[in-house]
C-alpha cells in the first residue's frame, strides 16, 4: 500500500475514520466491551485483553502494504466505536476488500455503518481508483449478509471450507462485491439512506 495514504482521515457527518494506532487501544477496548464483541461466534472480534496485539498485527500489516486501518470515531461525541479496514488491495488488478469491521453495540443498528461504507467506498472508488470492492462474511451471519446486500453488493460465490475458526469449527465464506459501474448509483442509494436515516447494520 502506498505510504502517503496511511495518514489520511476520512471524514462524514456523523462519523470520521481515523488511522489506526496505538493510543487507541484503551478506547477500542472499552468499545469492544459495549455488548461483548468478543463473544460473537461467527466473526473475529478482539477481546480486550487482546487488543494490543490485535492493534499491533493491524499495523505490522499496514507496513507490508497490505491493509488500511481505521478506528471509527463519532463527531458528536468523540468517542470511539468500532474498527473497520481497507485490506487485500491488489493493486495490480485495482481491487481491494472492506473488512475487519465491528462496532459497539450502541452504535449497531443506527447511520454509522451506512456512513462509514459510504466513505470507504468512495475513497477506494475515486481516490485509489479500484474497479472492485469486496466483502465477505460468514455464510452464517444473516445480518452480515442481509447489510452487504442492503450496500447493492452482488454476491460472487461462496469459499467452502475457508477457514478454521478459534473454537474449532469450519467457516465457509461468503463473497460479495460492488465493481465500478455500479458505483455511481450505489453512491445515491447511500446517500439517500443517510437523508432518510435508514441505517446498514452489519
Amino acid at each position: 500500500m502506498n505510504k502517503e495514504l496511511q495518514q489520511e482521515s476520512l471524514t462524514g457527518e456523523h462519523i470520521v475514520l481515523e488511522p489506526l494506532t496505538l493510543e487507541h487501544q484503551a478506547a477500542l477496548s472499552i468499545a469492544v466491551s459495549d455488548g461483548n464483541l468478543w463473544e460473537l461466534w461467527y466473526t473475529k472480534v478482539p477481546h480486550p485483553d487482546d487488543m494490543k496485539s490485535y492493534i499491533a498485527s493491524a499495523l505490522a500489516s499496514e507496513a507490508r502494504g497490505e491493509t488500511l486501518a481505521f478506528v471509527v470515531r463519532c463527531r458528536y461525541s468523540g468517542e470511539v466505536i468500532g474498527c473497520t479496514r481497507i485490506c487485500q488491495w491488489y493493486q495490480e488488478h485495482r481491487r481491494l476488500e472492506v473488512g475487519y469491521t465491528w462496532y459497539a453495540k450502541s452504535a449497531q443498528r443506527t447511520a454509522v455503518n451506512t456512513e462509514a461504507k459510504l466513505l470507504l467506498l468512495s475513497y477506494a472508488f475515486e481516490t485509489l481508483d479500484v474497479m472492485a470492492v469486496e466483502f465477505r462474511t460468514h455464510i452464517q451471519n444473516q445480518v452480515s449478509r442481509l447489510a452487504i446486500s442492503r450496500l447493492g453488493a452482488k454476491q460472487d460465490g461462496i469459499l467452502r471450507n475457508h477457514q478454521l475458526l478459534k473454537d474449532g469449527t469450519i467457516r465457509d465464506t461468503v463473497v460479495y462485491s460492488i465493481i465500478d459501474s455500479e458505483w455511481t448509483d450505489i453512491k445515491q442509494g447511500l446517500k439517500q439512506k443517510l437523508l432518510n436515516h435508514q441505517a446498514i447494520t452489519l
